[in-house]
């Protein structure tokens, strides 16, 4: 599975920016997929998981209620909502795919995946 994010760039404190993410291969569609981010001198963590149908979504504690995760599986797009973003949401975003199969659930684990390439988002205050 290859996966090409796009969206990211320089946002100011309470903005919203949207991330996407295309993948090709085999079976994207019934994949869970997701978002980690990694800022700088940090470890990369788990923002937002959706299984395959949609149906299991996670968010980790610190994007709940302004993030929003959604797919369109006949694009084979996966989307980032970013809402009311902080300073400390400045770090590289990247899409994953889950490599151990299909309509497996979320959370993502933080080594079984297909990545996508990275992309900056920074948010000044």
């Amino acid at each position: 599975v290859q996966l090409v994010e796009s969206g990211g760039g320089l946002a100011r404190t309470g903005d919203s920016l949207t991330l996407s993410c295309t993948a090709s291969g085999h079976y994207p569609h019934l994949r869970a997929m997701g978002w980690f981010r990694q800022a700088p001198g940090g470890e990369r963590e788990q923002i937002a998981c959706i299984t395959g149908s949609g149906l299991e979504i996670y968010y980790a504690d610190s994007v709940k209620g302004r993030f929003t995760i959604s797919r369109d599986n006949a694009l084979n797009t996966h989307y980032l909502q970013m809402h009311s973003l902080k300073p400390e949401d400045t770090a590289v975003y990247y899409c994953a795919a889950d490599n151990r199969g299909t309509n497996r659930a979320c959370p993502l684990s933080l080594s079984n995946n297909f990545w996508g390439q990275g992309t900056q988002v920074t948010v000044s205050s």
